[in-house]
């Protein structure tokens, strides 16, 4: 009695462009963050601005002691007035030994040492407009300022601290947190799976470049505002196989914070002429990956397939599988290629 032929059950496979996802874990950072620093040294009088709030460009910080630099701003004003009186009294005496050398009065060597000391003294006006320039910028620097927008830390001297005494010191922290920074990283051989997909088949497969980051909430829902890659580095980290990625992240409304742990769903590109398989469909041997399919005469065929990774369901493949191939989902264990099977209705979606 001849044996009735094998029921298996088939999904039809159907050729479409796919995106090419992976999930990772990013870490978020300050676009921007400027260390505030005492430029001149001095006493702090006053904390100006609130810890913890939204600051300006320009917006007044500390308040440095004055007097000192006051002092020294008006010390080199009457040292520029001197400079300025001596330069005026060289010239005139200059022109007076000027007007006896031409009637044959004075000796040449008189006239040219008047002279020198015309350009000395109009050296040390420069050098004394210089050095007022540099009292009054110091003087300037008592009042310390926000050098960017962003929010200010707690800050990090109290009144009455010596502050610039021999080093430059920190007096708070102002972080931009809108947009953000997400920095990450990817295995190399995500990079190059691109390429060698459009090569590892002959059915016209190719990719494109459509790199994007999406940020996943932690209620699985995701972040509404766009996330833009900005940043690869070319180096790979010898130690873990990866290369370092940055994308900025819009915060408006200010949910998310430097160094939170966000999740990723990074997009490295797409797959034209790929097929999306359930997870049962695929198998594989020593060589690697493949499906088996009902082909026009109702026989078993082995199609060799790439993997290209999952999606929540089903397996990412190309290869010489062709458009609306019937593959062979339940009833696997019963089939070897070459047997006559009956397709039967799917047990299962």
């Amino acid at each position: 009695m001849q044996k009735s032929p094998p029921e298996v059950s088939v999904v039809v496979a159907h050729a479409e462009s796919v995106p090419l996802t992976r999930e990772s874990v990013g870490l978020l950072a300050a676009s921007r963050v400027a260390q505030v620093r005492a430029r001149v040294a001095g006493i702090i009088l006053k904390r100006v601005y609130t810890e913890g709030t939204d600051v300006k460009p320009g917006q007044i910080l500390f308040q440095i002691d004055p007097a000192p630099l006051q002092a020294t701003l008006r010390t080199e004003e009457a040292e520029l007035a001197s400079a300025r009186a001596d330069a005026a009294n060289a010239a005139l005496i200059a022109k007076r030994y000027q007007d006896l050398s031409a009637k044959g009065l004075l000796a040449s060597q008189d006239l040219d040492t008047a002279q020198a000391t015309v350009r000395t003294t109009a050296a040390a006006v420069k050098a004394a407009r210089a050095n007022v320039a540099k009292a009054r910028l110091n003087l300037g620097y008592a009042t310390v300022t926000a050098p960017i927008a962003g929010r200010a830390g707690r800050a990090l001297v109290t009144e009455g601290a010596l502050v610039g005494q021999g080093e430059a010191t920190q007096l708070t922290t102002i972080e931009q947190i809108d947009p953000l920074y997400v920095n990450f990283s990817q295995p190399v051989d995500m990079r190059q799976r691109l390429p060698q997909a459009a090569n590892a088949d002959r059915s016209g497969n190719s990719t494109h470049s459509d790199h994007s980051v999406a940020i996943i909430l932690p209620n699985g829902t995701p972040y509404p505002y766009p996330t833009t890659l900005n940043f690869s580095n070319l180096a790979v980290n010898p130690r873990t196989g990866t290369r370092s990625l940055r994308a900025v992240v819009p915060n408006p409304e200010q949910r998310l914070l430097p160094g939170m742990y966000v999740k990723l769903r990074v997009t490295l590109g797409r797959l034209e002429h790929a097929f999306k398989l359930p997870q049962a469909t695929i198998l594989r041997d020593s060589v690697g990956a493949y499906v088996l399919v009902v082909d026009a005469t109702g026989k078993v065929q082995q199609q060799r397939v790439q993997t290209h990774g999952m999606t929540r369901s089903d397996w990412i493949i190309t290869g010489k599988l062709v458009n609306s191939a019937r593959v062979i989902v339940d009833g696997l264990q019963k089939v070897k290629p070459g047997m006559k099977v009956k397709v039967v209705p799917a047990t299962r979606p």
